[in-house]
């Protein structure tokens, strides 16, 4: 075992050094020290299989408790509209060509279905460091883009889920899954209910006694205690690490966990990573490059037209919006998670496997040049468009221009309505108040005069 882990880190860690130097994602760098490590590619693995899929499977895990933990819904409410609108068209325009390409192939509906759950997803880690590397981190789309990334992210654990009872039971039924989604939202709000009613008053008695090494402890534990809970409630152990995050996002020491969990999700996920790759036959990919070529062309086309849409009947700027779904180009852990899944399950057909992977590796390896090509294609649109298309366009900008500059620079009305307001209704308050002490001390004196 410690053999396994020292091959896999050394391995690893050179492999994502010669990939920071290339300035490609990491991620890619892990799944490459996969397949070295694997046996495709020698002809025998170099580490035991069996301990790198369980290290695997802690490390998603630790991934989805950590985007739990990321998981903000104040931040959320304050870009719905975007949010909302953006992701269920991005995920229901993705899925639904993703099973017309699953069908087109010959695949059962099971299989078309786990395809269609794969390509509707971008990666959160991908696209928020692209966004980061390309210096764009201060533009005005990130926080829409963020926000449509998170719902992706929530929405892929349910997705789980109902892929999973799908999966079990061979069958779609219309009536039994939506039984399934209503005990799956009471059960959510119920964990919700009690965990945030109970856990962070927990946490803020506790806090005097909680250092660093005692709170991950304590945190690390509430996460497998929510996985067992929800393996035994029949949902996923993905499902009860999320839910663990997102209970412990509202607490006050949120930020502290948050920053004490990242060493150890970065271990774990990267161990992810190259079992992810240790599934990759080399030889398979040059079997299949067709179909990766296709697919990688869906994801990327389907990812922009989608964006764009939502985005804009979000609220977005087409700028904005084109900016956005330019940066999402891209499948990413959720796709390696849910294919894992179907895998653990002997539903997923082995071709599709290779394929997504491939066809993750070459999106994700494009994604920077991809950005680069947003506003370029935004000046073409805008330049060929019709003049009612950019009469909307201009008006959008205009109207997303001013409530900048009133967020920016609030008006005495705005002032008034909120922090004066309330100030001027306790001074009120406050001047009644002695107006009639006034008015009770002036009478008595006046009937002590009297008598």
């Amino acid at each position: 075992m410690v053999q396994d882990l020292y091959i896999l880190m050394i391995t690893a860690a050179v492999v994502s050094i010669v990939f920071k130097l290339l300035k490609q994602p990491v991620v890619l760098g892990y799944i490459v020290a996969g397949v070295l490590v694997g046996p495709h590619l020698f002809g025998e693995t170099l580490v035991n299989a069996d301990n790198v899929k369980a290290w695997g499977d802690i490390g998603v895990l630790f991934v989805l408790f950590c985007i739990g933990l990321e998981f903000r819904l104040k931040n959320l409410i304050s870009s719905g509209k975007v949010a909302a609108i953006g992701s269920l068209t991005i995920i229901g325009g993705m899925m639904l060509l993703g099973y017309v390409v699953g069908k087109d192939a010959g695949f059962d509906m099971i299989n078309a279905l786990f395809l269609a759950g794969m390509l509707c997803m971008s990666s959160t880690t991908i696209v928020m460091k692209a966004i980061d590397e390309a210096g764009l981190s201060k533009e005005r789309f990130v926080k829409g883009a963020t926000s449509i990334l998170i719902v992706e992210d929530v929405v892929a654990v349910v997705l789980m889920v109902l892929l999973s009872s799908i999966a079990i039971r061979h069958q779609f039924e219309g009536a039994e899954l939506a039984g399934k989604v209503v005990d799956l939202a009471i059960t959510l709000a119920a964990w919700f209910i009690c965990g945030i009613l109970v856990i962070p008053t927990l946490i803020r008695i506790l806090k005097k006694h909680l250092n660093d090494e005692t709170l991950i402890i304590l945190a690390l534990g509430l996460c497998l205690g929510m996985v067992l809970t929800a393996e035994e409630a029949g949902f996923s152990s993905a499902l009860g690490a999320f839910v663990m995050g997102s209970i412990l996002a509202e607490t006050a020491e949120s930020h502290r966990i948050e920053k004490l969990m990242t060493p150890l999700k970065n271990v774990f996920a990267a161990i992810f990573f190259i079992s992810v790759g240790m599934l990759i036959d080399p030889s398979s990919l040059s079997e299949y490059w067709l179909s990766i070529i296709y697919v990688s062309l869906v994801i990327i086309v389907g990812m922009i037209l989608f964006g764009t849409l939502g985005c804009w009947w979000g609220g977005q700027t087409m700028r904005d919006s084109m900016l956005t779904s330019f940066s999402f180009v891209q499948i990413g852990e959720f796709s390696f998670i849910i294919a894992s899944l179907g895998t653990s399950l002997g539903v997923l057909n082995p071709i599709i496997y290779p394929i997504i992977v491939a066809s993750s590796v070459a999106t994700t390896f494009l994604t920077p040049y991809i950005m680069k090509a947003a506003m370029p294609c935004y000046t073409f649109l805008y330049n060929h468009a019709s003049e009612s298309l950019r009469a909307k366009i201009d008006q959008r900008e205009q109207q997303m221009a001013e409530a900048e500059a009133k967020a920016a620079n609030p008006s005495d009305d705005d002032t008034n309505s909120l922090a004066d307001k309330a100030r001027h209704a306790v001074r009120h308050t406050f001047i009644t108040k002695h107006l009639v002490n006034l008015f009770i001390k002036n009478m008595s004196a006046h009937d002590e005069n009297k008598g």
